[in-house]
């Protein structure tokens, strides 16, 4: 198992990309240093004039692996929902019990994010800061529809797919679970947000986790299997 985690490349459409920025140092570097400088200055103010002072490159160099910042950003999201489907899969694969299974669906999804040492030119707990800041801006655009058709949001999408099924075994007359699916992975980014910036209209905090919420909803939402 180790062996076959040691070679895994999380999977990100090919649309969004020029060139595979895994495939050189430089493309690396900018998927790096983009995450640390968006999270710095945040969406509006980052440029590639701007990355590009960062890594010590020209502007155009950047131009040759993206056509944008925002299909950097389609990327880097793309990327964080991967990671997250890698993760969602292999720690609920073993459990038989339906609810157990979709509560640790639910843990995966909306705890708190550490460092995964197998990318070392990615800090997941950064990427995850822009991932709740920003993460809306990469579908809330006159575009949406045709980069949908493109296949821009299929892990994403496919995210939110795993999830209802969980809801229909655990409850098969249940009417809602792809609403339930989509509230709770959009949500779990939500809630972070107003814990770190909006306390006053959530009762997460450091004490109460998202997770704790979104768990305690499907028990009340959910019929028992």
């Amino acid at each position: 198992m180790e062996k076959l985690l040691s070679n895994l490349k999380i999977a990100v459409p090919k649309k969004i990309y020029i060139k595979d920025p895994e495939s050189s140092d430089l493309g690396r570097r900018i998927v790096k240093h983009s995450i640390f400088l968006i999270d710095e200055i945040g969406f509006e103010a980052f440029t590639f004039k701007k990355l590009g002072n960062k890594i010590g490159s020209n502007e155009s160099s950047i131009y040759r692996y993206f056509e944008s910042k925002h299909y950097l950003l389609l990327y880097l999201s793309s990327w964080y929902w991967s990671w997250k489907e890698y993760q969602l899969v292999l720690e609920t694969h073993s459990i038989p019990d339906p609810l157990n299974k979709l509560e640790k669906a639910i843990e995966v999804l909306t705890r708190a994010i550490n460092v995964d040492n197998k990318f070392t030119h990615i800090n997941e707990v950064v990427l995850n800061s822009i991932i709740i800041n920003e993460n809306s801006k990469s579908f809330l655009t006159k575009e949406v529809d045709q980069e949908n058709q493109e296949g821009y949001f299929v892990i994403y999408k496919r995210i939110v797919s795993r999830l209802k099924e969980m809801i229909s075994i655990v409850d098969k007359d249940y009417k809602y679970p792809a609403s339930l699916a989509s509230t709770i992975l959009e949500g779990g980014l939500h809630q972070h947000f107003l814990k770190d910036h909006f306390k006053s209209i959530t009762d997460c905090s450091k004490d109460v986790t998202p997770t704790s919420f979104f768990i305690h909803l499907i028990h009340n939402t959910l019929k028992s299997h």
